[in-house]
């Protein structure tokens, strides 16, 4: 068997987490000397595959993940350097507080229309919050082995105690928020403004009121569900290459939420009513790139994730401004080391967001002894590629939340606990909620934490080869609805220590598919289903891994054959 070289093949006596995974500038990738599965019979073609193959766009169990990713799966570009953070007055050594020359050269080069921020080697002290709030501003280090960000202070520190716009005593910090923080810069100044107010704001597509889009075009027609093309009662508002938002809004029998678990019989019992953070997510909201306008009919960029049914009220709408062509490369952020608080009480020693971000990037990043590592907030076409997140025990280290779309996770790794974890700290590993859909993880190695699905339904989402030491949980408060929509598929996953829970998920996720995973046991129950009578899963070739190795490289070679 050929191993390529930037191939993530999973073995046994694989030592991932060296300090040579991200060494020096060269970026070939981490690479494994054993085969997924290693000493395992042979792989299968998969029959799921070959079912996909023939239905691309509208499988009943496997999502399209063919466009996941910065600018729909391209290679993120590399701009010249217009701006050297020493001639702002950084110090490389640490010896004092560089966020704020920092964040004066990332305004300079934003104002300028875009550009790379160079930091040289070195280690540079933050004791603010580093702001990427313009387009096309690339913040890059030489390295993740050489480049430093040394963050002193935690969020709460910075901007303030942030509780739970759901109510009681947690701290919103928890899951929000980034010491280098990629937002436009006017949503920012709105969330600080609420936040030190004691307001919680929206943190989606929708701006900080919830209600900041300007409808242009109602569809008229019923579409499916993997269609491109979409018929409007006037198409003159929308041009070709325009970001839109996709709104659907539920219907009076909660038919919307049925229709992203597959419509199977069990949502009809399914209590929706008393689901109030669940209710709070409505309508779903999906950017997507229009391709083209002829008259009345407009053609997307990528194929719709859920039927536009004339009940849901579908519509195209503008957007709050995101920010795009945005990256963050070659740095470590790192955090002063403190004990990791109880779950939910995190003060916000979190590495890198991205919030309302389109088609931005993180390359050669890796977050050290955080709350949480890598937060995709209402992010769309976002691609982290070789992250690393180690060091003391983390909330989350991924976290995918809040509508968040199309999001690609490759080449990724975390670390074990460098101490043991705080009792009751939890940790949920990488972790996809609220709506959010079409998001992969690809080639992973994770020595800590789970597949965490933390409720808010959401569905259609990939993980694929990936080595997991399984000893997480899944979060999510009861109101925040079902664990699992449909279509979501593991996909050639090995687990090192056999443990069941949020891998092997046929008998708990509505038309899922898992496919190609290492035997596992159930360790106690922790994943149960939400719906009753038959779920119309798929598990195949339990034990035996699967061909196409990679289901993401798989469909995206499919897509441009």
């Amino acid at each position: 068997m050929t191993i390529e070289r930037r191939q993530f093949l999973i073995g046994s006596g694989a030592a991932l987490l060296g300090s040579a995974v991200f060494a020096g500038t060269a970026h070939a990738g981490p690479t494994h000397a054993e085969p997924l599965h290693a000493g395992m019979p042979n792989i299968d073609t998969s029959g799921l595959w070959r079912e996909l193959a023939a239905n691309p766009y509208a499988h009943p169990r496997i999502p399209n993940v063919a466009f996941a990713g910065y600018r729909t799966g391209r290679r993120p570009p590399r701009p010249a350097v217009r701006a050297n953070v020493l001639r702002y007055g950084a110090k490389p050594d640490g010896s004092a507080d560089a966020s704020a020359a920092i964040n004066r050269a990332v305004e300079d080069v934003g104002r300028r229309g875009g550009g790379t921020v160079l930091l040289p080697a070195g280690t540079y002290r933050i004791d603010d919050i580093v702001r990427i709030g313009y387009s096309d501003v690339v913040l890059r280090g030489v390295g993740s082995d050489r480049t430093t960000l040394f963050a002193t202070r935690s969020l709460e520190e910075i901007v303030g105690v942030n509780r739970s716009r759901y109510g009681g005593t947690s701290s919103a910090w928890s899951w929000s928020g980034g010491l280098v923080w990629v937002c436009h810069r006017d949503r920012f100044r709105g969330l600080v403004d609420a936040i030190k107010a004691q307001r919680w704001p929206f943190e989606g597509w929708t701006g900080n009121a919830g209600d900041e889009t300007t409808l242009l075009a109602r569809i008229v027609e019923h579409a499916d569900r993997g269609a491109f093309e979409l018929t409007v009662a006037n198409g003159a508002e929308i041009v070709g290459g325009q970001r839109v938002l996709l709104q659907l809004d539920d219907d009076g029998d909660y038919g919307l939420f049925k229709h992203m678990c597959g419509d199977i019989p069990g949502t009809r019992t399914y209590k929706w009513s008393d689901k109030t953070k669940l209710l709070s997510y409505r309508p779903f909201v999906w950017p997507v790139r229009v391709e083209s306008v002829r008259g009345n009919k407009v053609r997307l960029a990528q194929p719709l994730p859920l039927d536009a049914r004339p009940s849901f009220n579908p519509r195209l709408t503008t957007l709050v401004p995101p920010i795009t062509g945005a990256g963050i490369e070659g740095l470590t952020i790192r955090m002063v080391k403190t004990v990791r608080p109880a779950h939910l009480r995190d003060k916000g020693y979190n590495g890198l967001a991205f919030q309302c971000a389109w088609d931005c990037w993180a390359d050669d990043v890796s977050v050290v002894d955080s709350d949480n590592g890598f937060l995709l907030v209402s992010a769309k076409g976002v691609s982290l590629l070789r992250t690393r997140v180690e060091g003391r025990g983390q909330h989350h280290s991924y976290a995918c939340r809040e509508q968040s779309h199309d999001n690609l996770v490759q080449d990724f790794a975390i670390g074990a606990f460098t101490e043991p974890p705080t009792p009751g700290s939890g940790h949920h590993g990488i972790n996809v909620e609220g709506l959010s859909c079409g998001n992969v993880w690809s080639r992973g190695r994770m020595d800590a934490g789970t597949f965490d699905t933390h409720r808010g339904l959401p569905f259609a989402n990939v993980r694929t080869e990936i080595t997991i030491h399984n000893d997480g949980a899944h979060g999510g408060s009861a109101d925040a609805g079902p664990l699992y929509g449909a279509r979501f598929t593991h996909w050639n996953v090995t687990v090192t220590n056999g443990r069941a829970g949020c891998v092997k998920i046929d008998h708990v996720a509505p038309l899922s598919a898992t496919a190609g995973i290492s035997e596992v046991t159930e360790f106690g129950q922790i994943d149960k289903p939400d719906f009753t009578g038959p779920l119309d899963s798929v598990l195949e070739s339990y034990g035996t891994p699967v061909e196409p190795r990679n289901l993401h490289q798989a469909q995206r070679a499919l897509r441009h054959r």
